[in-house]
């Protein structure tokens, strides 16, 4: 018998740079400001996490429903997960554990959040890592979630990452994939400012009339340089899956794969050309790069960004890395 927690992060804020459960908080501000109305929305469980839940029990399952509107709170929920203590005394997810983890996600920002946690509760110091840690890694094996999309009626309509993954959407599809399915190893980017990217991140930003902003910067995946700090830059894609693929019908990404063990970056920079008429033309340039890390360094002093569909702005380097196979979901 398993015991299952479904979860669900309150949606009020993603906080910018870091999704829900930023700065302790994922209501949109802890304490006394928080009103009766908003209290009441965040216990109140959405009819996908019902339905799933009576999926689950009558299938014999001990369900737990929680409602998560901090950190400390998606963290109490992570410790369900923990294995016995180690001698080393790391704190390590459990392998066989009779525990499994259902995220109800309404974003895909959601959902980084969970990993984002499960990330800083299981990575290990530098000055402690074990043995058994894998070379190319500096997480272990995360335990598998499931994915619970709270609007499994726009599946047609939606391009999150359950939809690129191809993971059940009706709430009864997902307990049997948790229950019956198989854990599907997926790769994770951390980067340097201490949080992860499930998807993908595009960096750049549109005028109020849709006109693209160019920026500059360096932008550098392992030994290829694709921008040495002088080209405009129209857009630069850092790719895990495909949600960053194309921009306004321009193709970025080649074929983004999220469990080959390496990103790819592609970065689109306007070229301006003349006809034999001596007219002016614009054309985009798009370099590419695949690789285990990427480094874009901004010349501008702040640069927009999107990454896992929370927004931010970049005013220093930041480097991705890919961590193989570091994440799972539970799939059919």
């Amino acid at each position: 018998m398993y015991d299952v927690v479904l979860l669900t992060l309150d949606s009020e804020r993603d906080a910018p740079g870091e999704g829900c459960g930023s700065d302790g908080a994922c209501c949109g501000g802890a304490g006394e400001a928080n009103s009766a109305r908003r209290e009441e929305r965040c216990v109140t469980p959405r009819v996908p996490v019902l339905t799933c839940a009576d999926v689950l029990t009558a299938r014999g399952a001990r369900v737990a429903a929680v409602t998560a509107r901090s950190d400390a709170e998606i963290d109490e929920v992570l410790t369900r997960l923990d294995a016995p203590p180690r001698p080393d005394g790391l704190t390590w997810p459990d392998q066989d554990s009779k525990t499994r983890l259902v995220v109800a996600t309404a974003s895909d920002s959601q959902l980084r959040a969970v990993l984002r946690r499960l990330v800083r509760r299981y990575a290990p110091p530098p000055s402690r890592r074990p043995t058994d840690l894998a070379g190319n890694r500096t997480v272990p094996d995360l335990p598998p979630v499931g994915v619970l999309p709270l609007d499994p009626a726009r599946a047609g309509t939606r391009h999150d990452l359950a939809a690129q993954l191809g993971l059940p959407r009706d709430p009864a599809a997902v307990a049997g994939a948790v229950l019956d399915g198989t854990a599907r190893r997926l790769d994770l980017l951390r980067n340097d400012a201490g949080s992860v990217t499930l998807d993908g991140a595009l960096l750049g930003a549109a005028d109020e009339a849709g006109r693209p902003l160019h920026w500059r910067g360096r932008v550098e995946v392992d030994d290829a340089v694709l921008a040495d700090g002088e080209d405009p830059i129209l857009a630069c894609a850092v790719g895990n899956a495909g949600g960053y693929a194309s921009l306004d019908g321009l193709p970025l990404l080649a074929g983004p794969d999220p469990a080959d063990g390496v990103l790819e970056v592609a970065v689109a920079v306007p070229v301006v050309t003349r006809s034999a008429l001596g007219r002016r033309k614009v054309r985009f340039e798009v370099r590419r790069a695949r690789g285990r890390a990427v480094a874009v360094v901004p010349r501008d002093e702040r640069v927009p960004f999107l990454d896992d569909g929370v927004a931010g702005e970049l005013s220093r380097k930041r480097s991705w890395w890919v961590e193989p196979g570091a994440w799972a979901v539970w799939t059919i």
